[in-house]
């Protein structure tokens, strides 16, 4: 299986080296880039693109490893023995199946993705290292061990926002997806909005890249940031006049809400823009 890009999604071509070099290798492909620069959907697109089901774990703070492989519903077996269910003889009825199990269980080749793995104790990917190299576990309840049928395609995606341990990178491989330079960005728009008339594409990459280069900036502005601004600009109806600024002076562009994020940054830029126009 190759991936080869597709009709929605602009993949690099370095991306799309990384992609098959995971496939090739059978290791996990960890993606790390800003936010915003297409990570979870990277793996939504290879999925489509090689005709293979996707199972999705969302990792939030309080996600553990071992709801990945299975957890045991003690509870409700206890309350059946109560009720007299006869359900309760076979403790397979109280296995939950996590998206691991899921995806080794698979007759045919899955995608799997474990989306922002660094939100989650750092302890949680010591935890998989096993299970992902492997590729299998054991289930203690049923006594039975768990063997992938088919390795998954994996991917994992990460925001930095903690360190991996060594042990678990070395068992990926990896790539950072770099932001977009103007010509490739213009490439993505293009796919989410064909017919946005030139001009105003022009000036609105301006004032994009323009509020991106702004020194000491909390949070700058994404890909997908860009694409809600510009569709904001086209439902509103803003002219292009509105975005350009007086000898390449920096200004307020219209719905800067959709750039920026947070007080902060917002303040910064309202600053800079009064100095701006007092030394003009």
């Amino acid at each position: 299986m190759k991936f080869k890009g597709t009709d929605t999604y602009v993949a690099t071509q370095d991306l799309m080296l990384a992609v098959n070099a995971s496939i090739t290798l059978g290791r996990p492909l960890l993606v790390k880039g800003e936010p915003g620069t297409g990570k979870t959907m990277l793996a939504e697109e290879v999925a489509q693109a090689l005709g293979v089901p996707l199972l999705q774990w969302h990792v939030k703070s309080t996600t553990k490893a071992q709801q990945g492989l299975y957890e045991y519903d003690a509870v409700n077996r206890l309350r059946d023995s109560q009720l007299g269910d006869d359900r309760v003889k076979d403790i397979r009825n109280y296995i939950v199946q996590g998206v691991l199990w899921q995806a080794f269980a698979a007759e045919e080749p899955v995608a799997l993705l474990i989306d922002e793995i660094d939100k989650a104790d750092i302890e949680f990917p010591n935890d998989l290292l096993q299970e992902l190299d492997r590729m299998e576990f054991h289930c203690y309840e049923t006594r039975e061990t768990i063997r992938a049928k088919t390795r998954p395609i994996v991917f994992i995606t990460s925001n930095n926002e903690k360190e991996l341990p060594d042990a678990f990178l070395r068992r990926c491989f990896f790539h950072y997806i770099r932001f977009p330079d103007p010509e490739t960005m213009q490439q993505i728009v293009d796919v989410h909005f064909p017919d946005l008339k030139k001009d105003l594409l022009s000036a609105a990459m301006k004032v994009f890249y323009q509020v991106r280069d702004l020194p000491g900036l909390k949070k700058k502005p994404s890909t997908s940031e860009l694409l809600d601004w510009l569709k904001l600009l086209l439902a509103e109806d803003i002219p292009v006049e509105a975005l350009h600024s007086q000898d390449d002076k920096v200004s307020v562009p219209p719905l800067v809400g959709a750039l920026l994020k947070n007080e902060q940054d917002t303040t910064l830029f309202e600053k800079l823009v009064y100095m701006n126009q007092r030394h003009r």
